[in-house]
């Protein structure tokens, strides 16, 4: 659904930071809501819902022991290598 999103656990990935989760939690709403920006109206009920995504985010990943450590997030360039995926242009590691 949201491919922009990065798997947070997973044996190669370095720990998901608090970043990381709230930037997935952010991506997700953005797709439910289907806008990057919410008007002045809604921005409210948007942040309200990222917080909540976002805590049982992170509430999930530490019953799966995989807890969040704290942070901004993970950069893309140090994100791990999906399975099957062709590496990108430019011979960036």
């Amino acid at each position: 659904m949201c491919r922009n999103i990065r798997p947070l656990r997973g044996r190669a990935a370095p720990p998901a930071t608090d970043g990381d989760v709230h930037d997935a939690a952010r991506q997700y709403v953005r797709k439910i809501a289907a806008t990057r920006a919410p008007a002045g109206r809604d921005a409210a009920a948007f942040d309200d819902a990222v917080e909540e995504i976002a805590a049982a985010t992170a509430r999930l990943l530490a019953a799966m022991g995989a807890p969040t450590v704290p942070g901004p997030p993970t950069p893309p360039s140090q994100w791990p290598p999906r399975p099957g995926r062709r590496p990108a242009a430019g011979g960036a590691a």
